[in-house]
Parts: C-alpha cells; sequence; structure tokens
C-alpha cells in the first residue's frame, strides 16, 4: 500500500494504472488484417523504433498508419489501423476515477503518460463519454501526455520537466507506475515512489480514507 507521509503531490502513470491494458489484442488484430509479422516489427525492439517516435511527437499520426502499409505491405485503411492499434486499450473503471476524484480534494494530482496521438484520442473519447470530463486537465491537476511535450519515459528530463512545470518538489511527491524502470529513474531524482506490481491502484490506496 503506498505511504502517503509527508506527500502533497502524485503522479500517476496512466496505462496499466489508470486504464486497463493488453498489448495481445492488437497484435491480435493486426494479425487478423494480415499483418503476421505485426509482434516482431512493431512491438519487439528491432520495430520499437516506430513507437517511441510516435510517442516523442516526432511523427504524426498518419505516418504511423503509413508506415504500418509499407511495414506490412498491405493497403489497410486509416479506419482498420486505427482499431487494431486501439485494440489494446480496455476500460477504464470508474472505481478508479472516483479514487482519483477523491484523492484531488486532499492532494495535487497529476497525469505523466508515455502515448500517442492515436491512442490518445480515443483515451479523451472515452474519457468524455464515459465520465463527463470534457479534458484530462479538468480530472487531473495537470496531464502530461508524451507526443504533446516531445519526452517519454524513464528519460530522467520528462521528471524534471513534470516537477518544475508544477513547482512541486520532489520528496513531496509520489510517482506511481507499472513499469519498475520508470520507477527506478523517478527514485533517482528524489521522487518517492511506488511500483505497481501486478496489483490494483485501488487496492494500493485501500486504506486511503
Amino acid at each position: 500500500m503506498v505511504d502517503l507521509k509527508g506527500i502533497k503531490n502524485i503522479i500517476f502513470d496512466y496505462g496499466g494504472v489508470i486504464i486497463n491494458i493488453d498489448f495481445k489484442l492488437s497484435i491480435n488484430a493486426f494479425k487478423k488484417l494480415g499483418f503476421i509479422n505485426v509482434e516482431d516489427c512493431i512491438f519487439k525492439s528491432k520495430g520499437s523504433y516506430l513507437l517511441l517516435k510516435m510517442e516523442k511527437g516526432e511523427i504524426s499520426g498518419n505516418d504511423f498508419r503509413n508506415e504500418i502499409r509499407k511495414i506490412a505491405n498491405l493497403k489497410l485503411t486509416d479506419h482498420q489501423i486505427d482499431f487494431a492499434w486501439n485494440a489494446l486499450l480496455l476500460d477504464m473503471p470508474i472505481k478508479r476515477i472516483k479514487l482519483l476524484e477523491k484523492l484531488k480534494t486532499n492532494y495535487r494530482i497529476f497525469l505523466l503518460s508515455n502515448t500517442n496521438s492515436i491512442h490518445y484520442n480515443k483515451y479523451l473519447k472515452d474519457l468524455q463519454n464515459n465520465f463527463g470530463y470534457s479534458d484530462f486537465n479538468k480530472l487531473f491537476d495537470k496531464a502530461w501526455f508524451s507526443f504533446q511535450i516531445k519526452m517519454v519515459k524513464p528519460d530522467s528530463e520528462i521528471f524534471k520537466y513534470a516537477l518544475s512545470a508544477a513547482s512541486i518538489l520532489p520528496n513531496e511527491t509520489l510517482f506511481i507506475d507499472d513499469s519498475i524502470t520508470n520507477i527506478e529513474i523517478a527514485k533517482e531524482i528524489g521522487i518517492k515512489t511506488y511500483y505497481l506490481n501486478n496489483e490494483d491502484i485501488i487496492n494500493a490506496f485501500k486504506n486511503y480514507k
């Protein structure tokens, strides 16, 4: 469970923390479209450059789609690509939204997410339709998405950017992520951390009243 002693600010990761995700669903969706070697070409190390460029905002959604068509050698529509790419995005349980709303009454809460424009558009639509928030900055005090700020976790610069932009101190800030690599880098610059290791965020805060 999280230790909130001395904490004034909480920074949350998004995928795997607030929203449930399953990369296998996107892999299977692309395979159904005929992109059989998608796992090696996109999701494993030799293809990860494409994801990194997307998450850093170095290429647009259209650039990504065109690259997918080129690599797969398939005439896929934008809709087909987006549907397969978004398949990994699952539900955002209302109990987690309620937890964030509750925490916001006593803490400044932030979102720091590695993501891309295609996923972001789906996130935002779901947030608006399911929970009535017009923007992530209405739910959080501030939300930072990697493709917008041109930085990604686990680079230390993104954590320093968040601290500076929000005018918050690392020793008063708790960072929650399901990636141990991200956690370790945040620790190095003095941020307090909680590694969400195959655990629901609700359980991590079960003692919070």
